[in-house]
């Protein structure tokens, strides 16, 4: 697990943000494209924060995103981005530098939505003071129903370190979860746990993940 070192996860906050907003954006059921909500499903099933802390399952849903980045004093992303880097490896970016970078090589929808709802809430003058991006570089996307790959997996215990550290920096408070979530709680529902996810995955023959050959008949010679 390398982290990309152009940027550094210490960095001075000042006073302690008043609402602090933690949000993974990807979609679960194209592998590492998933990157973003697990980090989330994560950080929920392990910890919990003070009360100004929001956890929140952005998944696809684009500028109906805005009303939480607008809310934000402090914003901290998890997603997978594909910015040539080797799979697994994490890249760090601060504040202003966020919608920028993550215009400059989009990936999927999810990605152009998202810059757009940065770019909307900096046009409004409602962006947060302090955010930071933790990115994955990703190894697999063309595998619907597909999983994380396990390098990408094995880097988001590297991701949840460093996004607890800057929670606890901006004055969120993490401790370790006292007692298990109910399934109202959870920002991912039961069957899309990871777990659940991988576990009742059916075969690439069952789900006609390669094509259905009664659709895709050989070529006749």
């Amino acid at each position: 697990m390398r982290i990309d070192p152009s940027e550094s996860a210490c960095h001075p906050t000042g006073d302690s943000p008043a609402t602090i907003v933690v949000l993974g954006i990807g979609n679960l059921l194209w592998a590492d494209e998933g990157f973003g909500v697990r980090c989330i499903e994560a950080l929920q099933q392990r910890y919990e924060f003070a009360p100004h802390v929001e956890l929140i399952d952005g998944g696809t849903q684009g500028l109906y995103l805005i009303q939480f980045v607008q809310a934000a004093d402090a914003l901290l992303i998890f997603d997978a981005i594909d910015y040539g880097l080797v799979p697994g490896e994490l890249k760090l970016v601060r504040d202003d530098d966020v919608p920028r970078f993550m215009g400059a090589k989009k990936m999927s929808l999810h990605q152009t939505g998202f810059q757009e709802v940065l770019s909307l809430a900096q046009l409004t003058g409602k962006f947060p003071k302090q955010v930071l991006l933790i990115g994955c570089q990703p190894q697999e996307l063309e595998d619907y129903g597909g999983s994380l790959r396990p390098v990408v997996k094995a880097a988001m215990e590297d991701a949840l370190r460093l996004g607890m550290e800057e929670l606890d920096r901006w004055g969120g408070n993490p401790q370790a979860r006292s007692a298990p979530l109910s399934q109202r709680e959870s920002v991912t529902v039961d069957e899309l746990a990871l777990a659940a996810y991988e576990i009742q995955r059916p075969s690439p023959e069952a789900a006609c993940r390669e094509g259905d050959e009664r659709f895709f008949p050989s070529e006749v010679s």
